[in-house]
């Protein structure tokens, strides 16, 4: 009975299933392209994300670096060298304090993002299938009403009697449980999202652990980034004195108000270092982990089955498994998650179903929304798609072998870096195109998504094994892409239309103002007053947009983020030698 029948197939005469890959050296027989082909063709992919590096990040950061060396107005008029001068004055006006007080802010989001998004992930990943697409569904909410100044303002003023003894007394205390409130359902739903996604386990059943410490790393290095060169840290968002703000808050004023523009330079520059060692870092981390993301198939398989395991294959799990402890600390997790954001969207929830907001004479409603929802709809759809051109060039092709995520090393110390540093170089290069009050000067000056960038290289890095053990570019690569491409355009869209900074830097016109113009304006002609500013709030991020992003966003999660898994390791995949 020891002997092999003759009737079984010769594993030497018929390979093995393409997925997932064998151990060893990956094969190329799947590419379908030569390898110098592969190399050239990467690099080329390349191309358009390092020119769009070039013009929207390092051209304006070498500008900005210059002028912190100069004294004068920054627009055109006479400069002569200030040497260090521009740099004494930024700390001495308050820098640091400012830098400290925002990391201050940053500490409840680290813990949400560190300790409560995991633990409601492991929930969620042990308590079962249905439970686990419930609370993708849940986490879908807060992304799809990502609105930082229509939820700050509506809050603050709903809020503002209640808590105008607490501003004047504790103002440090009250600003981090004000920021705790009002970031708390968006930082568990992104950090919860990518946690379901690293306690998959990966292609050949491998340990999620690795990959658990790279996403929590980087997604720690991510929230003090965002906090320490946030715009919404100030009045309306926020109540509190003039004194405690976020860094580039002081910055903006030093430069567009009080035309100091080489002090405001020197305060960008300090802000542009600390982001770049933080982009660094965080790229460092994926590389050194190994980190990538794989896609398990449109078929729904057990959670923890290895990727190409047949959709009802024994996996030693049992499909319908649930843990009631889990189940029960899910439920509590999720009803707590649930409150929060109710407490914090119901004024701005309220303020959707106000009656029409009385615009400026000679603006409709429809011309505000164009002007809201167009201009960003630009570089979100460039921006996001040169970056998967290139991380498909550096993922998916490979030029440098091994070595290929290493391309990435330029981009890093960009990273992490919005429109805030950058902001006054790009202010002045649309002054001196004359695109001040213009449809064109609202177009965010961003374009290249490197977020983006990464998650794509991260993305076809995974995908590649499939490819090369001989699944179709198509099955393989393409279709699998196509849900992340619209995910990341959408999220860029929503994100660079809910920026409040470069609309007030280039657009004084009320013709041409965005919704968040308006919200500005108007508060300030009717000095806070929450009744003349409820219909406005409403026009920021309108009922039919909340919608069409809910909707977007629950079919994202429950159809294609529930079937990524994120990795770290060795693998496979990595390309050729």
């Amino acid at each position: 009975m020891s002997a092999n029948p003759t009737s079984v197939p010769d594993p030497e005469v018929h390979p093995a299933p393409p997925v997932p890959a064998p151990f060893g050296p990956a094969p190329s027989r799947g590419v379908g392209i030569g390898r110098t082909a592969q190399v050239v063709t990467g690099l080329v992919l390349l191309v358009p994300a390092a020119v769009a590096l070039l013009w929207s990040y390092v051209l304006p950061s070498v500008s900005t670096l210059v002028e912190s060396f100069r004294r004068g107005n920054g627009l055109g008029g006479p400069t002569e060298s200030a040497g260090g001068d521009n740099y004494a004055q930024a700390i001495e006006r308050g820098f640091l304090g400012d830098l400290g007080h925002a990391l201050l802010l940053a500490l409840v989001p680290l813990l949400l993002a560190l300790l409560v998004a995991p633990l409601l992930a492991l929930a969620a990943q042990r308590a079962g299938r249905v439970p686990r697409l419930v609370t993708r569904a849940l986490l879908a909410l807060p992304l799809a009403a990502y609105a930082p100044l229509a939820v700050g303002v509506a809050w603050t003023m709903d809020r503002f009697e209640a808590d105008r003894d607490a501003w004047t007394q504790a103002p440090t205390l009250t600003a981090v449980r004000a920021v705790a409130l009002l970031t708390a359902g968006l930082v568990v739903a992104v950090g919860a999202t990518v946690f379901l996604a690293a306690l998959r386990r990966g292609p050949g059943g491998g340990r999620s652990g690795p990959a658990v410490l790279a996403v929590g790393g980087v997604l720690g290095l991510a929230v003090v980034a965002v906090t320490v060169q946030s715009w919404s840290l100030q009045w309306p968002v926020l109540g509190g004195r003039e004194d405690q703000v976020a860094p580039l808050v002081r910055i903006v004023r030093e430069s567009v108000t009080w035309l100091q523009f080489g002090v405001g330079a020197a305060g960008n520059v300090l802000l542009l270092a600390l982001l770049a060692v933080l982009g660094i870092l965080a790229v460092v981390l994926l590389l050194v982990t190994r980190t990538r993301i794989a896609f398990t198939g449109w078929r729904d398989r057990p959670a923890g089955a290895p990727t190409g395991t047949p959709a009802g294959a024994p996996t030693g799990v049992p499909a319908g498994a649930r843990n009631p402890v889990a189940l029960g600390l899910l439920a509590v997790g999720l009803l707590a998650f649930l409150g929060v954001l109710a407490y914090v969207l119901a004024p701005w929830l309220r303020a959707l179903t106000a009656e029409a907001a009385l615009l400026p004479s000679g603006v409709s409603t429809g011309q505000v929304q164009v002007n809201t929802w167009l201009p960003p709809l630009i570089p979100a759809v460039v921006g996001v798609g040169v970056a998967a051109l290139a991380g498909f060039g550096i993922g998916g092709l490979r030029p440098l072998g091994r070595a290929s995520e290493l391309l990435l090393l330029p981009f890093a110390p960009w990273l992490f870096v919005g429109d805030g540093p950058l902001a006054i170089a790009h202010f002045v290069r649309a002054r001196e195109a004359d695109q001040l009050n213009t449809f064109v000067g609202l177009i965010p000056p961003g374009w290249l998504c490197i977020p983006a960038l990464v998650l794509f290289t991260l993305f076809f890095r995974g995908q590649r094994e499939r490819w090369e053990a001989g699944g179709g570019f198509g099955s393989s690569m393409l279709l699998p892409a196509l849900p992340m491409l619209a995910g990341a355009g959408l999220l860029s869209w929503l994100v660079d239309a809910q920026s409040w900074l470069w609309p007030q830097l280039v657009v004084a016109d009320v013709r041409h103002a965005p919704a968040a113009n308006l919200v500005l304006l108007r508060l300030a002609e009717s000095f806070g007053d929450p009744e003349a500013t409820r219909g406005l709030v409403a026009q920021v991020l309108p009922l039919p947009m909340l919608l069409l992003f809910l909707a977007a966003f629950v079919a994202l999660q429950l159809l294609y983020l529930d079937r990524l898994v994120i990795g770290a390791g060795p693998s496979t995949g990595d390309g050729p030698r």
